[in-house]
């Protein structure tokens, strides 16, 4: 298999859809994908055993999931156009709204469909904000002051529009059921008078629920207190890289060793920014098969990438032996929130795509050619 490539092993990914499903049996809520951090759709024929909704937010995640996976579609956008809403319509389920204006303006079409389609309405929803910040990357925090996503409590009229159906929160990242616990508390601190009159709540993504130590027990206690409190409420959780957590790796190759102020660089095949942009946005480093542990004596690399963006590198790693040329080394965890941001940037060649199924050798779910950067301006 020549690299770089990214191989996703099949016996990983139904383990953690099992337990996904598990949460969903024990805790009543409705536990859907989010397209936003897996959007590789020849594996979803794995993963419609388990689950068939789907959050989209934007028309092309939408068609995909109405194409490849279900038909139960949660939109969610910071804001929809006069010309993308009317498909948005005929293809979700569920549509939230980031404002209270963006609802006015919309829910007269909505309505209009909902009287002219019985047997299919869409359910509007409305995002809030409950300014309770556990994440401490910026990048990815929704309630850093500041925010443009979701209403606050102190904007809402006590008796809620007509048609408003759902309250919808995102506070997330890869976050703990004792974090989700802190949002919680201070979400039905703000919006609980509104709950009793509500069908649905979203509690948005970020439950790392599939991460080795998750307790996954208290998510469960959390999940039956809420409906204890509000037997109203249909549950319903948007987990992104739950799904796809520890399911996947990208294994690169070593090109060339070089060294500069005491500090040696092993330049890849691969690339952080166009391949592994996470790693340098959040910024992370990532694990790798054949590094030491941090803490063992070794020899000290930086790995960099093959564009000629100079920040595109990440470091440092350890290892037992000098790299060289030709050695292939294995970058963990490279599933989630890592195809779906990959771009062409310098041109540098897309790593293929394969599948380890539970038996039997590596299927190729995609090779990339020069057609594809073409094709992007074509």
């Amino acid at each position: 298999m020549k690299t770089p490539y990214y191989i996703i092993y099949e016996d990983r990914l139904r383990k953690n859809l099992e337990l996904i499903s598990r949460v969903s049996r024990e805790g009543d809520v409705k536990i859907i994908m989010a397209f936003k951090a897996n959007a590789l759709w020849k594996t979803f024929p794995i993963i419609r055993e388990y689950v068939t909704s789907s959050t989209a937010s934007s028309l092309n995640e939408m068609r995909l999931s109405l194409e490849f996976l279900g038909d139960d579609v949660h939109a969610y956008c910071p804001v929809y156009t006069k010309e993308s809403f009317p498909e948005f319509l005929e293809g979700c389920s569920h549509i939230t709204f980031n404002s209270l204006s963006q609802f006015s303006t919309f829910y007269p079409e909505v309505k209009n469909y909902n009287s002219n389609h019985p047997e299919r309405s869409v359910s509007c929803g409305l995002r809030v904000n409950p300014h309770c910040s556990v994440i401490e990357t910026d990048i990815y925090n929704p309630c850093v002051p500041g925010s443009r996503f979701g209403v606050n409590a102190d904007d809402l009229p006590e008796e809620l529009p007509e048609g408003l159906e759902g309250f919808h929160f995102h506070a997330l990242c890869e976050s703990s059921s004792y974090d989700l616990e802190k949002v919680l508390d201070a979400f039905i601190v703000q919006f609980g008078k509104w709950l009793p009159k509500l069908k649905w709540l979203n509690m948005g993504g970020g439950h790392l629920m599939t991460r080795q130590g998750y307790d996954v027990d208290h998510l469960l206690s959390l999940l039956k207190r809420l409906h204890q409190d509000y037997p109203n409420l249909e549950l319903i959780m948007e987990p992104g890289s739950a799904f796809t957590w520890q399911t996947g790796d990208l294994v690169t190759e070593v090109l060339d060793v070089v060294e500069d102020a005491g500090i040696k660089t092993a330049i890849i095949d691969a690339s952080f920014a166009c391949h592994m942009p996470d790693c340098l946005e959040m910024p992370y480093r990532p694990n790798i098969l054949e590094a030491l542990p941090d803490d063992s004596a070794g020899i000290s690399y930086r790995l960099g990438g093959n564009s000629c963006l100079s920040g595109d590198f990440v470091g440092d790693w350890k290892f037992d032996k000098d790299l060289e040329p030709g050695q292939r080394l294995t970058l963990l965890d490279m599933n989630h929130y890592t195809t779906v941001k990959t771009n062409m940037f310098n041109g540098i060649q897309h790593p293929s795509i394969w599948l380890q199924p539970k038996e039997g050798a590596p299927i190729l779910l995609r090779q990339y050619s020069y057609e594809d950067y073409k094709n992007r301006m074509d």
